[in-house]
């Protein structure tokens, strides 16, 4: 039985939305830099397949070897890639962020590998140590859905494990441009032991350009790059994709994120108190979103133009997830909540 389709935040069949609070895409949008390069970017030919390029200009950013960056359309592209590499490889058992990003989940269950949920760092531990043969582990930091983030311990206790069993680590690092609070807690020794996902389109707010980039541990007795870049279509970005790729790690765009940040660090305060004092249960999150238990129905903010992500796929009924947006959108949010339709 082939595993259900995953639901997203963002757009929809739906009625129209004004205001966004269900997608993790930077609200800010893009600057104009990264605007202008995807526009000046080539359609009228094919990108080169090898994109050799695009991989030594990523290498020589990131200071790692050429042949240990890997473009992909986005982590979900690369998340199904990496599953099949190690389904290939005679993987049998994967363990992903419960709650967490259903895509993990679902590439596991398309390949009848056996997909197993961790709620906690503890926990995974625990797991792994009883495990026998080979395991794929999808970690993501800072965690969507929840926002939060492990401590430095987990991953000096995970580095301890991993040189003990066959474990093969993936780091999705999707939302670690967007970290509000606090301090990476991953080791870069340990990061060079696992595989990492790139996706800069959230951190940007360009969420249509399906572009992004692995960058492979430097040693992976399971996988193997070759294997790993053996298995993606052809021309699996796109020129939009390349020049945004080539645009992300630019001075100017780097410093237009750090102000991001700190107009987004605003927001999030703001309203956090503003639905704390609504009632709602907002959990701790160091990055623009967060999961949070209403005190009131929310069914009926749709018909307000307004769209939050409902929870209960992650496994959590009752509760949402939602970004923090302008003070407009959050004006919007607060006057429908006391809206007499949408209350009990």
């Amino acid at each position: 039985m082939m595993p259900p389709l995953n639901e997203h935040g963002g757009p929809d069949s739906g009625p129209p939305i004004a205001h966004d609070f269900s997608s993790n895409a930077n609200p800010l949008g893009a600057p104009d830099e990264v605007v202008q390069a995807i526009h000046a970017a080539d359609r009228q030919r094919y990108p080169d397949p090898a994109y050799q390029a695009l991989r030594e200009y990523l290498a020589q950013v990131l200071d790692v070897e050429a042949g240990r960056v890997l473009p992909t359309a986005g982590s979900s592209e690369a998340i199904r890639r990496l599953t099949l590499a190690a389904s290939l490889q005679g993987v049998r058992q994967v363990w992903v962020p419960q709650p967490g990003y259903g895509d993990y989940r679902s590439a596991a269950l398309a390949l009848g590998l056996h997909a197993q949920g961790h709620a906690d760092g503890e926990a995974l531990l625990a797991a792994l140590k009883a495990q026998v043969g080979p395991s794929l582990v999808w970690l993501c930091e800072p965690c969507n859905p929840t926002g939060q983030t492990l401590p430095p311990a987990f991953w000096a206790a995970l580095a301890e494990l991993k040189r003990q069993r066959p474990v093969t680590v993936v780091l999705d690092r999707a939302y670690e441009p967007l970290r509000l609070t606090g301090q990476d807690p991953v080791p870069t020794a340990f990061a060079d032991q696992c595989w990492q996902l790139c996706s800069p389109n959230k951190a940007l707010g360009l969420t249509g350009v399906r572009a992004g980039y692995v960058i492979a541990p430097i040693e992976d007795a399971l996988l193997g790059v070759a294997n790993v870049q053996a298995l993606a279509p052809s021309w699996v970005l796109s020129a939009e994709g390349v020049a945004m790729l080539q645009a992300w790690h630019q001075a100017g765009t780097q410093a237009w994120l750090a102000r991001s940040r700190q107009t987004l660090l605003l927001w999030m305060a703001a309203q956090t108190m503003a639905l704390t004092r609504l009632g709602w249960h907002c959990q701790p999150s160091v990055v623009p979103f967060m999961l949070a238990r209403p005190a009131q129905s929310v069914n009926g903010l749709r018909a307000h133009g307004i769209k939050l992500r409902d929870a209960t796929s992650f496994g959590m009924p009752g509760w949402v997830r939602l970004s923090a947006q302008a003070p407009g959108s959050q004006q919007a949010l607060f006057h429908a909540l006391a809206h007499a339709e949408i209350n009990p």
